[in-house]
């Protein structure tokens, strides 16, 4: 490990975590991953990675609720990407406790060891789009196959920070109360913090199921001539950012996080690449030759019917800019999964 600390990342093994991972070890940057394993995917791409890096980077296997394991990997750490945390409102639902004790307690268990660190590290951290709640406010307008705001300048710019919070789920309070705590930490304790809200996010890596990550979860179920269950009437419309330019925000992020610290940003692909579910089924027909077989089912607790990023602010932050379209990352995805379906029995393709 190198004199100057690692690059700590919670959840590391996670979609997102990995991805960041293979970026970072890639520019020979020491890395520590801190990951309880307990995700779908999450020892797949553990094997990915030591076979991609053999042993350049720590593993610590742990949960974020053990403080004192959280100090013991923070403390030599000169920057931190926390990704680590419970992502589905529906489990939220079913256990809200283990939900906050996860994405509340801790992150506040990773702020209070960057606190007492001797030279207090910067910290990115990824919040959600759900801090906004419903959006019940936003006036709609059905087209054929997505809504759409009425407002002129939201459907050309998306919904900016300056939306009132609005937690709505258990996971939307656990992550909402995260996320004020991060930003409370650089404003009352001068910890160097910058908060991500993200909109969805896809890419390789990323094994999706029918409560998080649908744009895999769709393609997946797919491959696998599986029912795909439309929660709502498939109109809901977001703005997906291919991973690639995830990391790079997040690394911008980083690299800003003093002048920066205690700023929310909104981070997603934007109006330009704002797709409803519906969308992408139509996508998926055109690459597979057929339509996938569907299931309808009732509307979700806290489900937005329209949520695009706003990501103007970060770009005048930062330079950053999303530059992957949302077809081209699509089809990349299902390149990806279409090896990794031909290439293992993996758990995670039931």
């Amino acid at each position: 490990m190198s004199e100057g600390g690692y690059t700590l990342i919670t959840g590391g093994c996670g979609f997102i975590g990995t991805n960041l991972v293979h970026c970072l070890l890639q520019e020979g940057e020491p890395v520590c991953i801190f990951d309880d394993l307990s995700r779908d995917g999450a020892r797949h791409n553990l094997e990915w990675l030591r076979r991609t890096h053999g042993d350049e980077f720590r593993l610590v296997i742990g949960d974020v609720r053990d403080a004192a394991a959280i100090r013991d990997v923070v403390a030599p750490a000169r920057r931190i990407f926390h990704l680590a945390g419970q992502v589905a409102v529906t489990t939220s639902l079913a256990d809200p406790i283990r939900d906050f004790e996860i994405n509340a307690r801790g992150t506040l268990n990773v702020l209070e060891s960057a606190r007492r660190a001797a030279h207090r590290p910067p910290l990115v951290f990824t919040s959600t789009n759900k801090v906004y709640g419903g959006l019940d406010w936003l006036a709609l307008r059905e087209t054929g196959s997505r809504y759409e705001p009425q407002s002129a300048d939201i459907a050309a710019n998306g919904i900016d920070e300056r939306c009132s919070l609005d937690f709505q789920s258990p996971y939307g309070c656990s992550k909402g109360a995260a996320d004020q705590y991060v930003r409370d930490y650089a404003r009352s304790y001068g910890v160097p913090c910058v908060v991500l809200r993200m909109s969805c996010m896809y890419g390789p890596h990323q094994f999706g199921n029918e409560d998080q990550g649908w744009v895999a979860h769709f393609l997946i179920r797919a491959l696998h001539r599986q029912t795909i269950t439309i929660f709502g009437d498939g109109k809901q419309v977001r703005d997906i950012l291919f991973v690639d330019d995830l990391v790079a925000a997040l690394r911008a992020a980083a690299a800003n996080a003093v002048r920066l610290s205690g700023t929310a940003f909104n981070i997603g692909g934007g109006p330009r690449n704002a797709i409803s579910l519906r969308d992408l089924l139509e996508m998926i027909r055109e690459e597979e030759g057929s339509a996938p077989a569907l299931a309808w089912s009732g509307w979700r607790t806290g489900d937005q019917k329209y949520y695009v990023s706003d990501t103007r602010s970060f770009q005048r932050a930062t330079g950053w800019r999303p530059g992957i379209p949302a077809r081209d990352g699509v089809t990349r995805l299902r390149s990806w999964l279409r090896e990794e379906v031909a290439a293992t029995a993996a758990p995670w393709s039931v």
